[in-house]
């Protein structure tokens, strides 16, 4: 059985989806937990998929959180031998920089938005995503530089870069199709934070757009995360 290692960050932020998706594809997955587990163990090619999932903390933050350094180290290998790797948001942030690309706060976006797909993204798994075919679900403050010789695959209105490829197994996506609508509601707790300190959002306006969008979204996601598992066998 094939094994898709998870680095996880807070608990709430896990692989929602993602998860059953993998399974059914016959991956068994393992979670390693930032800053509890000791991720200089991980043999960086050794795992068949790597995914490093989102988080509340900055990629910039090696000073107080060493281990974003050891997940530096783990990706720089990966992308270099060109290993099935999959960023989501600080996942993908970090990805960014392991390919020298710079991560810098950006214009806050939480809650629901269509993509916007470039031509390049319409050739790829991510065609699944369009906004003909459903809405976005983003949760960031914080955004990168596209790296050199990386593709850029999707943006926003305000975000330039949400998603690109990396050589033919590399994939960095600053969204969250992963999410499901039972599994935002401990978002709604461990990120009440930055629900208050943000203006004209709100919980019960989540919560509507969630009813609205999360459902429908499950449908694309799954169809492009098994189209992007298969293009990286």
């Amino acid at each position: 059985m094939k094994i898709a290692l998870v680095i996880r960050h807070v608990a709430f932020e896990d692989l929602g989806l993602f998860e059953r998706t993998l399974e059914n594809v016959g991956y068994q997955v393992k979670y390693l937990e930032a800053g509890m587990d000791e991720l200089t163990w991980i043999e960086p090619l050794v795992p068949d998929l790597l995914i490093v999932l989102g988080g509340p903390i900055s990629a910039n933050g090696e000073a107080d959180y060493p281990f974003i350094e050891d997940e530096l180290n783990i990706l720089e290998t990966r992308l270099q031998y060109d290993a099935p790797t999959l960023g989501i948001c600080l996942g993908a942030q970090l990805m960014a920089r392991a390919l020298g690309a710079r991560v810098y706060s950006g214009q806050q976006e939480i809650g629901w938005k269509p993509l916007q797909i470039t031509e390049q993204g319409e050739a790829s798994a991510l065609r699944h995503l369009t906004a003909d075919n459903t809405s976005m679900f983003h949760w960031h403050g914080d955004t990168f530089d596209l790296p050199e010789g990386a593709v850029r695959l999707a943006a926003t209105d305000v975000t330039e870069n949400q998603a690109f490829s990396w050589k033919k197994k590399g994939l960095a996506i600053q969204f969250h199709p992963e999410v499901t609508p039972h599994g935002l509601e401990r978002w709604f707790i461990g990120c009440c934070n930055d629900i208050e300190r943000t203006e004209g959002l709100s919980l019960q306006q989540l919560r509507h757009e969630t009813r609205q969008y999360g459902y429908e979204m499950d449908v694309h996601a799954n169809a492009f995360l098994q189209e992007w598992l298969e293009s990286v066998k």
